[in-house]
């Protein structure tokens, strides 16, 4: 239990734009978030949210040290436009083997820098959520999601094929190389996808493939 209870202690560092609505999130959530920033009116801002706050250096270890940072085994990295101090903590809270950190980073190769010295998961706040709206505006898309390796899943409407006919019978994954892994009925809620599933029109699909695929299939709708 008591190693279960850790895992939801998470320390945010910067409590700006990103970094504050993310440790609200996680305090919503129910996490043990130990908050912490340079400016004593950012952390002021969430000291009836957060579980702790602290005004600090975080550049400085001993600082880190005496805040129990160590004792945390989640970190996220929130300083934005001071990439030096971005990096530095983020440093020192590899030296300091916490074993998940989060880091945001302000453009690629500030992200590649932050995994070099040991961020595990690198974000791009802006970059990501405009590679994502971009794919929404079209209106191919209900939803749009990335992940490594040309990975993707997204919300789209079904096609013209495959309405009327089961998953199965329409062969969508052999002919598009996508996989429809849910399918939403109107004012119904979602439902997981089998061979046997017969698609309506106005049916959402939840599909998976790879980018290339899920666009090119994205398109037919």
């Amino acid at each position: 239990m008591a190693s279960r209870k850790r895992l939801h202690r998470v320390v945010v560092i910067g409590l700006g734009r990103f970094g504050g609505s993310l440790a609200r999130e996680l305090a919503r959530g129910g996490c043990e978030v130990l908050g912490i920033d340079a400016d004593a009116r950012r952390v002021q801002r969430y000291a009836d949210e957060l579980t702790h706050t602290a005004v600090a250096d975080t550049t400085d270890e001993e600082t880190l040290i005496q805040l129990g940072v160590k004792e945390f085994r989640r970190a996220v990295v929130g300083i934005g436009t001071d990439i030096e101090a971005s990096i530095l903590t983020t440093s020192l809270l590899a030296d300091l083997h916490v074993e998940n950190i989060w880091a945001k980073a302000v453009s690629r190769q500030h992200g590649r820098i932050l995994e070099r010295v040991g961020a595990h998961h690198v974000v791009l706040p802006e970059h990501d959520m405009g590679e994502r709206v971009a794919h929404l505006v079209t209106g191919r898309m209900l939803d749009y999601i990335e992940f490594e390796d040309d990975y993707t899943i997204v919300k789209t409407l079904a096609p013209e094929e495959a309405i009327g006919r089961t998953l199965g019978d329409s062969r969508l994954r052999v002919r598009h190389g996508v996989t429809v892994v849910g399918v939403k009925r109107p004012g119904k809620g979602f439902t997981h996808a089998t061979a046997e599933t017969v698609i309506h029109q106005d049916d959402i699909l939840v599909v998976s493939g790879r980018r290339d695929d899920v666009e090119d299939f994205a398109d037919l709708t």
